[in-house]
């Protein structure tokens, strides 16, 4: 009894001990798990945990704040309202790739936050696997990289930006120096005789505007000289300015040169070219001998004139540009218009604000400043000291007619300056008296007889060829011109082909 009694009362004395070790036990585990819980929601970043079969198991506090959801809403939330669209199948095959590899894997997608917001997510899901190499949970963290992504955007645009400026520098250069080789009559206006004064107030009162420019005079006078005064004193001078000779371009590349062309426009175009007028965006076109387009071009031009917009060849994209437009002839434009090669539409866009720049022989006053100037730039090219001029020479130059205007005065003057072997500049009078006679009042009969002579030689071809122009057996090869300036030639002298056999 006693024994049994000892023992009783042992057992009642340990009961209460065995409960509370099971309490403190209980409270130890309790406080671990909240614990673990701070600890995971303060995690920077989103996770869950994930059933073997992807099941949401647990996810913390960030979780439940960005995606406005319970712990509870969140085991059976659809996926089409938690991503982005576009992230929706990628998603789902990333996972079912997991799934079916047991392999770690990681992704970006866009979370839809509570207000419908969506933000860039970096996802990394890790499986858990037991003693025998089978998942028992996946570990998903997801960390916010919106700010990075949207970086990376801005970037990514800031590097297309420089590759589209430092192209347009590229192509601009290419341009320049394509201007730089061509052999440019002067650097400098020079003179101050009237008819040069005239010119001079033209430029200042039009170059800070944005009207289109006519220049008209010979060949040789100067007119690209006053295309560039007109653009340094406007607000488009630190812009590009862009030449094209109209003229020295075949007519079946014009339209490219000047508008550019897509890949596989024509035979040859292998890759997309942007042409004069988008390298000219927001500065100065210079369309020297604009006399010589083809019509199609002319109507080409005529838009950008009217719309500020045009299409590359090949191409359907409409491109506006923004772009003044400065021209030049010394064909008579009235006289090409009336043959009909000219559009009068055209012209009278052209011409808003024409400037005319005299021959040199109506500015004779200017001639001693020329020659001085030219005969300093080309002496210190040749390293020579030439410190006078010839009066003879001076007088000879003033009263010479120059047919090549001033191109041919600083021609001469270059050659003089080469023959030159002391200090005083002169020329050969039989190179002046060797050129061509002064052109008189009564020159345009010598044109009508040309023209005339001309008119002959092309019907009697046609006739030959029985009206046919082009072909092994046409006129053109007759002549020996190409077809297109035959065509020309039959339209600026009215021949009736067809009436020709």
């Amino acid at each position: 009894m006693a024994n049994g009694k000892t023992a009783t009362n042992h057992q009642d004395q340990s009961s209460p001990s065995s409960q509370a070790r099971a309490q403190s036990l209980l409270r130890e585990a309790m406080l671990e798990e909240q614990s673990l819980r701070l600890i995971i929601d303060r995690i920077p970043g989103q996770l869950a945990v994930m059933t073997a079969g992807g099941e949401v198991e647990l996810v913390n506090r960030q979780v439940l704040e960005y995606f406005g959801k319970t712990a509870e809403e969140l085991k059976n939330w659809a996926t089409s309202n938690a991503f982005h669209p576009d992230d929706i199948l990628p998603t789902i095959d990333a996972w079912k790739r997991a799934l079916e590899t047991g392999q770690p894997f990681e992704f970006e997608n866009r979370g839809r936050r509570a207000d419908g917001v969506y933000r860039w997510f970096h996802v990394r899901v890790r499986p858990l696997r037991d003693a025998e190499g089978r998942i028992v949970r996946w570990y998903v963290l997801a960390t916010d990289i919106d700010d990075r992504k949207r970086s990376e955007g801005e970037l990514g645009k800031a590097f297309e930006e420089i590759k589209r400026l430092k192209d347009r520098l590229h192509d601009e250069n290419v341009a320049l120096r394509e201007q730089i080789d061509q052999v440019f009559m002067f650097e400098e206006i020079v003179g101050s005789s009237p008819a040069l004064k005239t010119v001079l107030s033209s430029i200042v009162k039009v170059a800070p505007t944005d009207s289109t420019v006519l220049i008209t005079g010979e060949t040789g006078t100067g007119k690209e000289l006053i295309a560039r005064a007109i653009h340094k004193g406007s607000n488009r001078a630190g812009r590009a300015f862009i030449s094209v000779n109209c003229a020295a371009i075949p007519s079946s590349l014009i339209a490219s040169e000047l508008f550019g062309h897509e890949k596989g426009a024509f035979t040859g175009a292998l890759q997309r070219r942007q042409g004069r007028f988008e390298l000219a965006h927001s500065g100065t076109i210079f369309l020297d001998e604009i006399g010589e387009l083809p019509a199609e071009t002319q109507l080409a031009l005529l838009r950008v004139l009217q719309e500020r917009q045009f299409e590359r060849v090949g191409g359907s994209r409409v491109i506006p540009v923004d772009v003044r437009v400065i021209a030049a002839t010394n064909r008579d434009l009235q006289a090409a218009i009336t043959a009909g090669v000219f559009r009068s539409d055209l012209f009278y866009r052209l011409n808003i604000f024409p400037i005319d720049v005299p021959p040199l022989r109506q500015r004779t006053k200017d001639i001693p400043m020329l020659i001085e100037y030219f005969v300093k730039r080309h002496a210190e090219k040749a390293r020579k000291k030439i410190s006078k001029i010839d009066k003879t020479t001076l007088k000879l130059c003033q009263s010479y007619h120059w047919p090549g205007n001033i191109r041919e005065l600083q021609n001469i003057v270059e050659r003089s300056v080469i023959l030159c072997t002391g200090d005083t500049f002169w020329i050969d009078e039989a190179w002046l008296s060797s050129q061509n006679p002064p052109r008189q009042a009564s020159s345009h009969l010598l044109t009508e007889n040309l023209d005339n002579y001309e008119k002959e030689l092309i019907e009697a071809a046609l006739a030959e060829s029985n009206g046919i122009v082009a072909g092994p057996n046409g006129a053109a090869v007759k002549l020996g011109i190409p077809r297109s300036t035959l065509d020309l030639k039959i339209k600026q002298l009215n021949i009736r082909k067809h009436t020709i056999r």
